[in-house]
């Protein structure tokens, strides 16, 4: 996906403070944090939304949760918890279509979160 803004940060073509990556995933802290550990989660594979997950990628999706519980450990947020935010859609938030995940930690969280 050549305009893919998620898209050129996994290849490299514009920067990002990097904190995991392996062959199918990046984490990255969010420029625009909303707590004091805000980073996103994302599949390098360009997928629209968590509604265009298939099957087949069903062992991506089990490994986007391992990185998730690895970074959070490394980041303390298994200590006192933490928030995992997934925008789908024009009313859902969602502001890029590729699939990711906000990992938000290291405050109180309040409900209901909009």
């Amino acid at each position: 996906m050549g305009e893919c803004i998620f898209c050129k940060i996994a290849a490299g073509e514009i920067p990002a403070v990097k904190i995991y990556e392996d062959d199918s995933v990046l984490a990255f802290k969010d420029i625009d944090a909303q707590a004091p550990v805000h980073f996103l989660l994302i599949p390098k594979k360009h997928i629209g939304s968590i509604l265009k997950l298939t099957k087949e990628d069903s062992s991506l999706v089990v490994h986007l949760m391992e990185v998730i519980k690895k970074v959070a450990e490394e980041n303390g947020l298994n200590q006192d918890g933490f928030r995992i935010v997934v925008n789908t859609g024009e009313n859902g938030g969602q502001t890029v279509p590729h699939l990711h995940f906000h990992i938000l930690g290291g405050r109180e969280m309040a409900w209901p979160p909009g």
